[in-house]
C-alpha cells in the first residue's frame, strides 16, 4: 500500500555525507535522479584498500537502497586480480575497471561520488575518506573468516583508524554466529512488519554520513527489545542486511544452530 504522509524517512531519502574535502556534509544522493558514478580509488590490496573498496560496496547499497542508479568504477590499484579476489570474499560486489575522461561528471552522470584513502591526493567530485587499516601479523585470513572480518571492519567508523587482532575477528565471528541463529529462530515465527520507528532509525543512521555502527547499534537494540517480535525482527535483521552484506539470513532452513 502507498504510504501516506510525509513522516517516514523511506519516502523520500536523503543521504548525506562528509565531503572530505571541506568538512562540510553534502547531499549524496543528486537533486535530479540521475546516475551517480561512485569510484573507489584504491592504491593497493592491503587492509587499507580493502576497507575503501568495502566503504564504497556500502555505500553503493545505500545509494540503490533509496532508489538511485549508480556506476562503480575502481580506480589507481596495484595487483587488481589479488585485489578482486579479496573483495569477492568479502562480499564486496564487482566494480569496473577505470575508463578515460575527466574528474566531473560524464554524459548521463549527475554526481560523482569518490572514495579513497585519507593519505590519497585530492581529486574532483565528492570525496569521502577512509582512516587507515592494518591487520595482525598472523591473523589468519581465509573464505571462512571473511564475513567476520567485514563486520569487524564494518564495526569501526570509517574515519577512525584501525588494527585488527585475532581476538577482533573471533569476537566478530562470534557475533555473526549468534545473530545468524537468531535470525534463523525469527524467521520461524510468524511474520510482521518492521515497527515505523526502528526503519526510521535505520535510515537515519546510514543517511547520516553512512554510519554503518550506529546501524549496528539499532540492531543490538532489536534484538533485546520487548516490545518487537520475533517476526518482526527477523524482517528488520533482513532489511538491514541489504546495506550490510553480512548474510545475517544464511542460516535459516538449516536446522538449530550448535
Amino acid at each position: 500500500m502507498p504510504a501516506r504522509g510525509p513522516s517516514h524517512a523511506y519516502a523520500r531519502p536523503v543521504l548525506r555525507i562528509t565531503d572530505a574535502r571541506t568538512g562540510d556534509p553534502v547531499t549524496a544522493t543528486p537533486a535530479r535522479r540521475g546516475l551517480t558514478r561512485v569510484e573507489a580509488r584504491v592504491e593497493r590490496p592491503d587492509a587499507t584498500g580493502l576497507r575503501v573498496l568495502l566503504t564504497a560496496d556500502v555505500l553503493v547499497r545505500a545509494l540503490e537502497i533509496g532508489g538511485t542508479p549508480v556506476w562503480t568504477v575502481l580506480t589507481g590499484t596495484e595487483d587488481r586480480a589479488e585485489l578482486r579476489a579479496r573483495a569477492r570474499a568479502l562480499g564486496i560486489r564487482p566494480f569496473e575497471d577505470e575508463r578515460d575522461g575527466g574528474p566531473g561528471p560524464g554524459l548521463g552522470e549527475a554526481q560523482v561520488l569518490r572514495v579513497c584513502a585519507r593519505t590519497d591526493e585530492p581529486a574532483g567530485g565528492l570525496r569521502v575518506e577512509v582512516a587507515p587499516a592494518d591487520i595482525e601479523n598472523g591473523v589468519a585470513l581465509d573464505d571462512g573468516s571473511a564475513t567476520a572480518l567485514r563486520l569487524a571492519l564494518l564495526a569501526r567508523p570509517r574515519g577512525t583508524e584501525l588494527r585488527l587482532d585475532a581476538a577482533d575477528l573471533a569476537d566478530a565471528e562470534e557475533q555473526l554466529k549468534h545473530w545468524r541463529g537468531a535470525v534463523a529462530g525469527w524467521a520461524t515465527r510468524p511474520s510482521g512488519p518492521i515497527p515505523d520507528p526502528v526503519r526510521d532509525q535505520l535510515r537515519a543512521a546510514w543517511e547520516d554520513d553512512l554510519d554503518v555502527p550506529a546501524v549496528l547499534g539499532v540492531l543490538r537494540k532489536v534484538e533485546t527489545s520487548g516490545t518487537v517480535p520475533d517476526g518482526a525482527r527477523f524482517e528488520t535483521y533482513a532489511y538491514a542486511d541489504r546495506l550490510l552484506g553480512l548474510e545475517l539470513t544464511r542460516d535459516i532452513g538449516r536446522g538449530t544452530p550448535a
